[in-house]
């Protein structure tokens, strides 16, 4: 057995990493918050839920399907669907006899506000996270995520 799988607790190092590594994120997202809002632009959850529509097939998934491709808890996806159907950027669709099954879809009015989300995402992306990096320290960040993947 290697050192790392005989450890029973993180050492000094791996939790000063984790610890950047959830502070890292907190920054980034907490800005690109802003940025969102200061744009007159809804939260990035919006945004998760609309893309993951938008690169759907035929533009629809059903709101496990949502739930498992983005870190939304059902509870909290529940009410944001309610939210974008009330906005008109998505419409829930039957497809059981019953009603019971059903499909989010998402309407043009959501396909073009999630072009419009991309500009001020891609953009903040872009100046919080990768002017800070090299292409060695990019290449190097996604290798060491990958191993979570």
């Amino acid at each position: 057995m290697s050192e790392k799988t005989n450890r029973a607790t993180p050492f000094d190092a791996v939790i000063d990493a984790w610890i950047g590594l959830m502070r890292a994120q907190q920054r980034l997202l907490g800005q690109i918050e802003a940025d969102l809002k200061q744009a007159g632009l809804p939260a990035l959850g919006w945004y998760d839920v609309l893309w993951e529509l938008v690169r759907s097939p035929q533009g629809k998934l059903r709101p496990f399907e949502i739930e498992e491709r983005t870190l939304l808890a059902q509870y909290n996806l529940s009410r944001l669907i309610d939210r974008l159907e009330k906005a008109g950027l998505v419409q829930r669709q039957s497809f059981d006899q019953d009603g019971r099954g059903q499909w989010v879809v998402v309407t043009e009015e959501g396909r073009a506000l999630q072009k419009r989300m991309w500009k001020v995402y891609a953009r903040a992306i872009e100046e919080n996270f990768g002017a800070k990096l090299s292409e060695v320290d990019v290449a190097t960040l996604t290798s060491l995520l990958s191993r979570f993947s």
